[in-house]
């Protein structure tokens, strides 16, 4: 355990950093802790053995390592209460009783990136915990419907197709084979069971069965694509630590990797989790800190990435509050 000093001591230089993302020297923290130099000195050499603290090669100064932020976080961080202004642009979304959820969730998180400067990530759950509940369609015109389907945890999905010379009669029987013979199936999985097994028997009762059958079946695809939303992407341009083109240049093929940005939702925890740099699957500099979300027709994870200098206790209050309203 470090020594009362120790820990104000650690806990002044991670947010000095965080707030100047420049390396702290001793004698920047003399006249706060009330020491000479000297031991200032001492001290922030036994939180380098530590391996608490890290030396640049630019200066003369201390910065946190990952060790470091982890420490702070777990042991350091205090509970910040959200400012009047935060509170204030999100209340105005989630006070809109004209918005569906995920209009709040997604505006909502366009302000959080833009207050934080961080970037702010939205994954619903995957398609493969969904079962198929049931698939209708709603007429709009002789060659236009909308085809609705629903998923057994609630959630609703509709795309808009257009048909030629297709009679509402065989959209009928193909919508019923649909409920009949592939309910309960995974989102995931229903386009190969419509091509292996409604296909054939669409092509024995429905004359336009080739067209109506692509039109489903596309729908199905877009329905299965991760329901990921990324928002904020170019605030990471706004860190110096990203100065680098090549590191930038990586961050943002990681940014655009669904496979990868699905493994923040590695846990099933509702608290907020925060993971440094190697603690996460995405990039060893970046800091990801999430919870994850449930309601009646919802659920998802909510993610803030940024730089690992990142105000912590501003960022685990924001998620909390966010959490809060949505399952309100």
């Amino acid at each position: 355990m470090l020594s009362s000093r120790q820990n104000k001591l650690l806990k002044l230089i991670v947010e000095s950093y965080i707030r100047q993302a420049k390396p702290v020297s001793s004698n920047q923290l003399c006249k706060k802790l009330k020491c000479s130099s000297a031991t200032i000195r001492s001290e922030m050499a036994s939180l380098e053995d530590l391996g608490y603290l890290e030396k640049t090669h630019t200066s003369s100064g201390r910065v946190p390592s990952e060790e470091g932020y982890r420490y702070y976080v777990d042991n350091l961080m205090e509970a910040k209460k959200m400012n009047g202004e935060d509170m204030l642009k999100l209340q105005i979304i989630f006070h809109n009783q004209s918005l569906a959820l995920n209009d709040c969730i997604s505006k909502s998180l366009q302000v959080v990136s833009d207050m934080t400067s961080y970037t702010a990530v939205v994954l619903g759950k995957t398609s493969h915990e969904n079962l198929l509940k049931e698939v209708s369609v709603v007429p709009l015109s002789e060659k236009q419907l909308i085809v609705i389907v629903v998923t057994d945890k609630g959630k609703v999905e509709h795309k808009n197709i257009t048909l030629e010379n297709v009679s509402m009669n065989d959209i009928k029987k193909t919508i019923e084979l649909i409920n009949n013979l592939i309910v309960g199936t995974p989102i995931d999985e229903v386009s190969t069971k419509l091509e292996f097994e409604i296909k054939p028997i669409i092509a024995k009762y429905v004359k336009q069965h080739q067209q109506l059958y692509n039109a489903i079946y596309n729908v199905f695809t877009d329905i299965t694509n991760p329901d990921i939303s990324v928002v904020g992407r170019t605030k990471f341009l706004e860190q110096p630590e990203f100065d680098n083109v090549d590191k930038i240049r990586s961050l943002f093929k990681k940014l655009d990797d669904t496979d990868l940005l699905q493994k923040i939702k590695r846990d099933e925890s509702n608290n907020i989790e925060v993971y440094i740099g190697s603690e996460n699957k995405l990039d060893n500099d970046v800091t990801v800190i999430k919870t994850n979300f449930k309601t009646d027709s919802e659920e998802g994870t909510l993610a803030i990435i940024g730089p690992k200098r990142m105000e912590y206790d501003r960022v685990v209050s924001i998620l909390e509050y966010l959490k809060e309203n949505i399952e309100r």
